[in-house]
């Protein structure tokens, strides 16, 4: 038997878009980590970019179990002294509700070049409405 290598050639990045609303926080950022990293593929492949662009909206109705609404806290660094703010998820909700699938997607990224890589092929958008229609997007079902 011969061990299958992944080409750059043989990658195909397709396009998904995902509606969060309903859904729950992590579960739904599992899954979209998965599509990113190209799991889902059976080309996959942990040293190269095998995953695919996705698009989430809604991002501003997705639901926190518990008491992680005010509970959980965002933590941001203005880069002075004494510049450490905090933020708890319901506020973040309100005001930057795309960073909150963002923060939650980044972290099961892997912490590299290549996550980083992943992370920009991730487009968060608050309402129903994206700019990316010309891809032809596909509904990713969870």
């Amino acid at each position: 038997m011969n061990t299958y290598v992944t080409k750059p050639n043989d990658i195909k990045h397709d396009w998904y878009v995902v509606d969060a609303q309903g859904r729950t926080l992590g579960r739904l950022a599992t899954r979209i980590a998965t599509v990113l990293k190209g799991k889902h593929k059976p080309i996959y492949s942990p040293s190269m970019d095998t995953g695919d662009y996705v698009v989430v909206i809604n991002a501003e109705k997705i639901v926190a179990t518990g008491r992680k609404l005010d509970e959980k806290i965002y933590y941001r660094h203005t880069g002075y002294p004494g510049g450490l703010r905090q933020i708890n998820l319901r506020d973040q909700l309100a005001k930057h509700p795309e960073r909150v699938i963002s923060a939650a997607v980044r972290g099961m990224l892997p912490h590299n070049r290549l996550g980083r890589a992943m992370f920009k092929k991730l487009k968060v958008y608050a309402g129903a409405e994206h700019p990316h229609a010309a891809h032809k997007p596909k509904t990713l079902e969870l």
